[in-house]
């Protein structure tokens, strides 16, 4: 994540700009698999040219300012990634069950290429989908419908796992917690889809499990009991995941209405479809729990909607967070030219939302989806990246996580080798992997000083490895000294105090 040299070099020249701060902001984006939406772009692109694909879009994020990446990984019982439990996508390969050729992983792919970018990486699961279309899907055989067929449901074309049998609610929490061991996830995250949405005159077909599992000395009416089941899940991967990678977030992309003040006091001013009622997910339990760690609402309204105000709706969810952080899921998509409406065809829908989001304290935006982003549907992109996120920005901290900072770097060797300086550290391992330095900021400023200020205008690079190397041809305009200076900063994105500064005469 290299800054421009020349930009660094005029910054330090000029002593008339103010220092700014390293800002703290969700800055992310939704990367739907399902169905091709996002990626790959067919089920029959060369598996070398989706892995192109895949580096592209999460660099061409970075150089827009982006953070963090929300990526599908398990859109039907099935996965974009190397699983020993479920099959290949068929939307990767065209037959469900058949690996990339070349192979690849394309988790591990995302994974690395986040990372390298000091971007954050969200492994997106959809829970309970089984098969999107039973008519059209290809299904291998150790798909979990064909070994287990007796824990799905059909509803409308598709299959669902049935969320009222404990061993569905085991065969997930499996599931995730096979991906949080074996891979480097900064969080696991789950959409709106609970339940499914409903169709109109058709019930969701669970009345043997409910007539098996409701409990007859507490019985709860099939409403509270569908909540209950998926309490259940919620915070048993709270659990697991906590237990054995507590640095890992968890959280949910709720359907953007909880519920309607007409339906509860509690609700919002709104009139639509309830989370609560519909999709059977009480996301302010969640909260209220501590078993999520954000809420990332879907508000794909504009501002100004009579039934589900944009502007409405952010208050209410920055009202009932319980301490928590509130994401705002934007509708890049519904921000086009051609859109039937008027206030989505103005290209000031967006950046209005993206400035309540920063007027009402919420924590962050996330954009759907990536195609629209690409396409710069209306301008969006140009307008994020120049107007919201031309500077730097980490996502903000989690202090109920972790709020201790990595220790201060004492120690900085220096080697000249020819044209070049090498400076070098030991690596930042105080402890456990919470404590362990993640990235090291590298801070410059002209002239020898007592302390340099880790501010946007005195960064020079963020690296990974403890390890910088300084080319004095880049900086012959100076033929004066800089001074150099350290602050090493975890995955939870604390960072320690800088170190004292290094002179170099270049």
């Amino acid at each position: 994540m290299n800054k421009n040299c020349l930009l660094i070099i005029m910054l330090l020249i000029s002593g008339s700009i103010n220092a700014q701060p390293i800002q703290r902001e969700m800055r992310g984006a939704w990367i739907a698999t399902v169905k091709n939406i996002d990626w790959p772009q067919s089920r029959t692109q060369p598996a070398d040219k989706q892995k192109e694909d895949l580096i592209n879009i999460i660099n061409e994020y970075h150089q827009n300012g982006l953070n963090a990446v929300f990526m599908q990984i398990r859109a039907a019982s099935d996965a974009y990634y190397n699983s020993p439990i479920e099959p290949w996508s068929e939307w990767m390969t065209g037959k469900q069950g058949q690996r990339p050729s070349p192979y690849y992983d394309p988790l591990q792919t995302a994974i690395d290429e986040c990372h390298k970018n000091a971007m954050e990486f969200h492994a997106w699961f959809n829970p309970y989908r089984a098969v999107s279309n039973v008519n059209t899907s290809s299904i291998a055989d150790n798909h979990v419908s064909k070994v287990h067929p007796e824990w799905c449901l059909r509803y409308g074309d598709d299959l669902w796992l049935d969320p009222g049998l404990p061993e569905v609610r085991n065969y997930i929490v499996k599931i995730v917690m096979d991906v949080v061991r074996r891979y480097d996830i900064n969080g696991v995250h789950f959409d709106d889809y609970f339940y499914p949405y409903p169709i109109a005159g058709k019930d969701f077909p669970d009345s043997a499990s409910y007539a098996r599992y409701n409990d007859p000395l507490r019985p709860l009416n099939r409403a509270d009991w569908r909540r209950k089941n998926v309490d259940l899940v919620i915070e048993q991967l709270h659990d697991s995941i906590k237990a054995v990678k507590p640095y890992i977030k968890f959280g949910i992309a709720p359907f953007g209405i909880w519920r309607n003040k007409t339906s509860d006091p509690r609700g919002s001013e709104s009139r639509g479809l309830e989370n609560y009622d519909a999709l059977y997910a009480d996301v302010l339990l969640w909260l209220e729990k501590g078993w999520i760690d954000y809420a990332a609402p879907q508000l794909y309204w504009y501002i100004g909607y009579q039934h589900a105000n944009f502007e409405v709706l952010i208050q209410w969810w920055k009202k009932n967070l319980y301490g928590k952080q509130l994401y705002i899921g934007h509708a890049v998509y519904m921000s086009t030219t051609d859109n039937t409406n008027e206030e989505w065809r103005k290209p000031t829908q967006i950046p209005s939302q993206l400035r309540l989001v920063r007027k009402f304290a919420a924590d962050g935006s996330i954009l759907y989806n990536t195609t629209s982003f690409r396409k710069n549907a209306n301008g969006v992109r140009d307008s994020i990246k120049s107007d919201f996120y031309a500077k730097l920005a980490f996502p903000p901290a989690m202090n109920w996580i972790d709020n201790k900072a990595p220790n201060r770097l004492n120690r900085i060797d220096v080697l000249k080798y020819r044209k070049e300086y090498f400076m070098l550290w030991q690596q930042n391992t105080p402890g456990g992997a919470m404590d362990t330095a993640s990235y090291y900021l590298i801070f410059s400023v002209k002239g020898a000083v007592d302390k340099i200020e880790p501010n946007l205008e005195n960064l020079v690079t963020i690296t990974k490895e403890p390890l910088f190397a300084v080319n004095r041809r880049r900086f012959a305009l100076f033929r004066k000294k800089v001074s150099y200076s350290i602050v090493a900063m975890d995955r939870m994105y604390n960072m320690s105090l800088p170190s004292d500064p290094v002179l170099l005469k270049l």
